[in-house]
């Protein structure tokens, strides 16, 4: 079986721009142009069933936008994605469980919502039979139902939100950062259960986050994003042992190891440039360390040649890439 054959989800060159421009009369007295804003910029990954592909970045980068993209919340400017699947049994997972939760309604309702939807004409007693057991799945309690979401803490609105995400019986899960709100204590809980349920339910997860520790441990490979575009896609394990990029190189360095506290670490200069205006050629340049003539001139692509298409880096290609 082929790579395409297992795929769950293809992305090919996906774009998304965004109009930013001033108001007409604003642009007429002003005699400014239209800004457009390149939210997604060619961005392609495929996900294999049953697998984890992370999205990681900083903030900005685009990540949320994709997320957004896959579940039909935005249209593509441009490009393709293909899901090999049942559109409804594509659901996500939002990154704020009290504002994803309608605070107005009983969890029970929440959690029914989905089932009332796609299964009109489910009988009340089933549909109240499966909340209770979805409540259990979470590690609720079925009388947890009968609340509303502000008595509960946000590791449990979080466990609601999966419950939610599970009635309408998944095959595909979006996750856009669903802990970073979270305790880093109650963060590794809703981690284990997200991966427990996964193993039993055969899930497939596209999981966006800041947080390279946390992908880590939930990611079977990892695509880094830097100003719309991915600069660096890997195998989790691949990645850590031998990031290719020296933005995926310099994010790893933010990670602290106990290991060697004091151990010397290059900070990251600069700011993120503006994806209104972004940079000429290779948008990391400005702050990247190894950056020369071609990087200022030319825009690097994941081509076949270039570690198997897992980097977009002309240092990396030359072989020069190592800020360690």
């Amino acid at each position: 079986m082929t790579l395409r054959q297992n795929a769950i989800l293809e992305v090919d060159a996906l774009e998304r721009r965004f109009d930013v421009s001033a108001p007409w009369l604003n642009r007429l007295i002003e005699r400014k142009p239209r800004k457009t804003l390149r939210a997604v910029d060619g961005v392609d990954f495929v996900i294999q069933r049953g697998q984890t592909l992370a999205l990681v970045g900083e903030s900005g980068c685009g990540k949320s936008t994709i997320a957004k993209l896959v579940t039909g919340l935005h249209a593509p400017s441009g490009g393709n994605i293909r899901f090999h699947g049942d559109r409804d049994r594509l659901q996500m997972i939002f990154q704020d469980p009290f504002a994803s939760l309608n605070p107005r309604w009983r969890v029970a309702r929440i959690i029914a919502e989905p089932l009332r939807t796609l299964k009109p004409g489910t009988p009340e007693a089933q549909v109240s039979a499966r909340v209770d057991e979805l409540l259990g799945i979470v590690g609720l309690a079925p009388a947890d139902g009968l609340k509303f979401p502000h008595e509960f803490s946000g590791g449990q609105r979080q466990r609601i939100s999966i419950a939610r995400a599970l009635a309408g019986e998944p095959e595909f899960l979006v996750c856009d950062e669903p802990t970073s709100a979270l305790d880093v204590s109650v963060q590794a809980q809703v981690l284990n259960l997200m991966k427990r349920l996964q193993k039993e339910m055969g899930l497939t997860y596209l999981f966006i986050s800041h947080d390279l520790s946390v992908v880590r441990h939930m990611a079977d490979v990892i695509a880094v994003m830097y100003l719309g575009r991915i600069v660096e896609i890997q195998p989790t394990a691949d990645l850590f042992a031998n990031p290719l990029h020296p933005y995926t190189q310099l994010l790893l360095d933010t990670i602290p190891d106990l290991e060697a506290p004091r151990r010397d670490r290059s900070p990251m200069g600069g700011e993120v440039p503006s994806p209104v205006s972004p940079p000429s050629g290779c948008s990391f340049h400005p702050r990247c360390p190894l950056a020369f003539d071609r990087c200022r001139t030319e825009r690097p692509q994941r081509r076949p040649q270039i570690h198997n298409r897992r980097v977009a880096c002309f240092a990396a290609e030359e072989g020069t890439a190592d800020v360690q």
